[in-house]
């Protein structure tokens, strides 16, 4: 039927025009199969970042509703202090020299309206007749009655002092409780002449007793100011 065979036939020679098109289209065919490849990868890399699975924080409980206040004029003591005023004392001695400021004292002018109960307080109850605060500080003039030693200890003298023949004094500031002991956190050195008289001098304080100060019968704590005398011979 056939002669001859397809492939046994004699080739055609491509001319050099016909090569340089089929280079073109070559180039042109694998720049558009990289850059269709490299356009894949991008797709499936945002596929892969659009799936990734984000875990969510819980959300927080609810905090806690503050604590219930009982209204300011609720009596809650059964015994409740007096509404009234303090009475202010004089002085039975004028300082000379000028106070210092205790920062820690508290004053208020209401109580010293004159209005209510004598011996109590403006933050008081009409018709109460509890004691006043034994929590809170007062001066002496603001006490019926006063702090008075009951036994005060002899400060011991610094003996090389002593042998000196060095006197002095330590003015200090303290605290009576109700229970008749000066408090130690309350001790303070206001002045002194020397450095070694003031161990002995709040030695000497936190060693002895005292009378509480009173109001209306009630014991209280009172600030008190002291000069410790350091002299030869007692």
């Amino acid at each position: 039927m056939f002669e001859n065979l397809i492939e046994s036939q004699p080739k055609r020679q491509r001319s050099i025009g016909q090569t340089i098109v089929s280079g073109v289209l070559h180039v042109v065919l694998i720049y558009g199969a990289v850059k269709a490849t490299s356009g894949a990868a991008e797709t499936l890399k945002e596929i892969l970042q659009d799936t990734t699975m984000v875990f969510l924080k819980p959300p927080e409980p609810p905090p806690p509703p503050p604590p219930t206040t009982p209204p300011p004029d609720a009596i809650v003591t059964a015994n409740p202090p007096p509404m009234g005023f303090q009475t202010v004392m004089p002085p039975t001695e004028i300082p000379k020299d000028i106070p210092p400021v205790n920062l820690n004292e508290r004053f208020d002018a209401k109580d010293f309206s004159g209005k209510g109960v004598e011996g109590g307080i403006a933050a008081g109850v009409v018709g109460g007749s509890g004691p006043v605060s034994t929590t809170e500080t007062f001066v002496e003039a603001e006490v019926d009655d006063p702090v008075q030693p009951i036994n005060f200890q002899k400060p011991k003298y610094p003996p090389v002092l002593q042998q000196a023949g060095i006197a002095g004094s330590v003015d200090v500031q303290y605290v009576v409780g109700i229970d008749g002991k000066a408090e130690p956190e309350s001790f303070r050195v206001l002045r002194s002449t020397n450095k070694a008289f003031e161990e002995p001098a709040k030695d000497a304080i936190l060693g002895s007793t005292f009378k509480p100060a009173k109001i209306k019968g009630q014991a209280v704590r009172q600030l008190v100011q002291q000069r410790v005398s350091f002299t030869i011979g007692g």
